[in-house]
């Protein structure tokens, strides 16, 4: 995030023993296009961080935090790698004061009951980063683009700083996941869950899911940041930012589950290195977000990167697809620069 400033802690994870990508950026690179088939290449959108996307109807939605407010850009008909040239809307603004007034960042919107939720950090007007919550917006109707409420901030939560929050529903029970301090004091984040009592509440203060133990998430400052949920075939993932986002070594690291119960840190195993690193071609790629081709047959990841080495918080959105591994566990495979076409995903009109 165009800031992140960490937190300190440790965990009991088990760590996982199956090999996955390093910080070297190894892994399975993604297919290229073929000499007369219709590609593209990062990134999809030139300027941009901590892009959260999903599809929706025929088209996706990108969330951002820019500008004065919270904007949701709607691409073209089935077009996930045209987004960047989609339909903008301001759907809130943020107010001249309050507890949300500053530092807003990493909108996520989450459809809910009828209604669509968008949860995001921000801060006090005298933009004191200690004072950063999570916050939620509430829509007027089924409609994304309808009129949104400022629910204020989530509640039912311990009272102490939080970015980053997500929400997913496991085995019919919702659950949210953010990033925190472990106390008052800026230093270390480590990842928090907790039950949801409704869209807008947590039913206590959450539990301690994992700290940055391992040497790659302690790059600049001991961070996880940035969860983001993944299910396929009855698993449960959760993919998060790891190190220093100002950083040329931010990275993704991943939980499984693989116990019964999310709310117990002894259920989760953590991945010993990280799943999606930077490479040659790709520096600090982070904050993921995960949809599906217009056909629904592909899943894509898309991500932020730095511009260029030492870029720091200067960032691009780019994408490409990732497949699943025999044991079950996504196969990120290696990030893909500008400098190499990518098939279109399965579905997308090419004009």
């Amino acid at each position: 995030m165009n800031r992140r400033l960490g937190a300190l802690a440790a965990t009991t994870l088990l760590l996982m023993t199956i090999p996955l990508a390093g910080c070297s950026g190894s892994g399975t690179p993604a297919a290229t296009p073929s000499a007369s088939g219709p590609g593209f290449s990062n990134p999809i959108k030139s300027n941009g961080a901590d892009p959260w996307v999903i599809r929706w109807q025929d088209r996706y939605l990108l969330a951002e935090s820019r500008d004065g407010g919270i904007w949701l850009t709607v691409s073209p008909t089935a077009d996930l790698t045209g987004i960047g040239s989609g339909t903008e809307h301001r759907i809130w603004t943020y107010p001249a004061q309050g507890p949300q007034s500053q530092a807003v960042w990493a909108p996520e919107l989450h459809h809910v009951d009828g209604h669509w939720y968008v949860y995001f950090a921000a801060t006090t007007d005298d933009q004191n980063n200690a004072n950063h919550r999570m916050f939620v917006l509430e829509s007027a109707s089924d409609d994304p683009l309808s009129a949104y409420t400022d629910r204020g901030p989530v509640t039912g939560g311990a009272n102490r700083w939080a970015i980053d929050g997500t929400r997913f529903t496991w085995k019919g029970k919702d659950y949210f996941v953010w990033s925190g301090w472990p106390g008052a004091k800026d230093g270390q984040q480590n990842l928090y869950i907790a039950r949801m009592a409704s869209p807008t509440a947590l039913d206590g203060p959450g539990v301690l899911l994992s700290s940055p133990t391992l040497p790659w998430e302690r790059n600049g400052m001991p961070i996880e940041e940035g969860p983001e949920a993944l299910q396929h075939d009855g698993r449960l993932f959760l993919v998060y930012s790891a190190s220093g986002s100002w950083t040329d070594s931010y990275c993704l690291g991943m939980l499984h589950l693989t116990g019964s119960d999310p709310l117990d840190p002894s259920s989760w195993a953590k991945s010993p290195k990280p799943v999606f690193a930077g490479n040659t071609d790709v520096v600090s790629p982070g904050h993921a977000s995960f949809t599906t081709s217009p056909d629904g047959r592909q899943d894509w990841i898309v991500y932020h990167s730095a511009r260029y080495p030492g870029a720091g918080w200067d960032r691009v959105i780019d994408t490409q697809r990732f497949t699943w591994r025999a044991d079950g566990a996504p196969d990120f495979g290696s990030p893909i620069g500008a400098d190499s076409p990518q098939p279109l995903p399965s579905g997308q009109k090419t004009g």
